[in-house]
């Protein structure tokens, strides 16, 4: 039985790995959980939240599977 090259080891399992869209989006301070529960009903996860680029609107950085 051949060797598996070193480039090509690990690769077999990339096709059965879960593969993730992302998004990101601006949340306003007053409507933030409805704004989440709305994406989360849609199938997103929260992976974080971040000070936004002016400093004061947090940005959430969302995933999900791809379908």
């Amino acid at each position: 039985m051949a060797a598996i090259p070193t480039s090509l080891q690990g690769r077999a399992n990339v096709s059965s790995m879960t593969k993730w869209e992302y998004a990101t989006l601006p949340l306003v301070i007053h409507a933030t959980k409805q704004i989440l529960d709305q994406w989360g009903d849609d199938g997103w996860e929260l992976v974080a939240i971040v000070p936004g680029p002016n400093g004061t609107n947090p940005v959430a950085y969302m995933k999900r599977p791809k379908a």
